[in-house]
């Protein structure tokens, strides 16, 4: 979003350079021609500078600092451009001069893409006054005020980039189109108590339930006359090989009790 606004500030910046600039400048020369318009048009901005100290007061240069506010919801990138823009198409149909309107937009995102200098420069060409160093409030070379809201100048604490969104989406449907991890089978050696040795098949994130229930169907021996061992520890049911770094090469051990009823008790 703030590369997009920096491309319209410099086409911005591009046209007022021609437009409110340069009629400031057109209209230095034109002073210059004939001592009476001269004096007349001296005395007319003399009145008009006076009367725009009393309204505005001193002029201060532009600050950096941008002013701080949060949204009453969380806003999406595209409904702040949506917001600024309906606020610069419709405020010059209310109060004060066009060029004035086009002068602060170009300045606002000009100092939204951390260049000071061009959005002091656009001020100061558009014969704009700062009484307080903010683009909040100005006013022209005529008097007339100006009030730009704070979602024009800075973007909301609460906003939403569209990137992250966007990446969080394309992130869920890539894990969601992503197909499960193959099933890496192998022949696991489990050692009877009784003296026999069984080969089951196995993957490292089969569970010694999922195991005991395999044993029971290939030597029919109830899943509660079982108790896995590996490396003198007990495996309980609901661990993994993979949590017990169970390997192909490994043997685990299976004491088969004959009397079911004290694993019961």
């Amino acid at each position: 979003m703030w590369q997009a606004n920096c491309r319209r500030m410099h086409n911005l910046a591009d046209w007022i350079s021609g437009t409110v600039m340069g009629g400031c400048v057109g209209r230095s020369r034109m002073d210059g021609q004939g001592s009476a318009r001269s004096s007349t048009r001296t005395k007319k901005r003399g009145e008009g500078a006076v009367t725009r100290e009393m309204k505005c007061g001193r002029n201060e240069p532009l600050k950096k600092e941008r002013p701080k506010w949060k949204s009453e919801y969380p806003m999406m990138e595209g409904q702040l451009r949506s917001k600024r823009d309906e606020f610069w198409d419709t405020a010059p149909a209310f109060d004060g001069r066009k060029e004035i309107w086009d002068a602060l937009r170009a300045a606002a995102l000009a100092a939204e893409c951390n260049d000071l200098e061009l959005a002091q420069a656009i001020v100061d060409g558009a014969c704009i006054t700062l009484p307080h160093g903010s683009l909040t409030e100005s006013y022209d070379e005529l008097g007339n005020r100006y009030q730009l809201p704070a979602y024009t100048l800075a973007p909301p604490v609460n906003l939403i980039s569209e990137t992250s969104s966007e990446n969080k989406v394309s992130d869920s449907s890539q894990k969601q189109a992503q197909p499960p991890p193959c099933r890496q089978e192998f022949q696991l050696r489990v050692r009877l108590s009784t003296g026999n040795d069984v080969r089951l098949t196995a993957s490292m994130a089969d569970s010694i339930a999922e195991l005991k229930k395999q044993l029971e169907e290939r030597e029919e021996i109830d899943v509660t006359r079982q108790r896995w061992f590996f490396s003198g520890k007990l495996l309980t049911d609901k661990t993994r090989l993979q949590d017990a770094k169970i390997q192909k090469d490994f043997v685990v051990q299976v004491i088969v009790n004959m009397n079911p009823q004290v694993i019961a008790n």
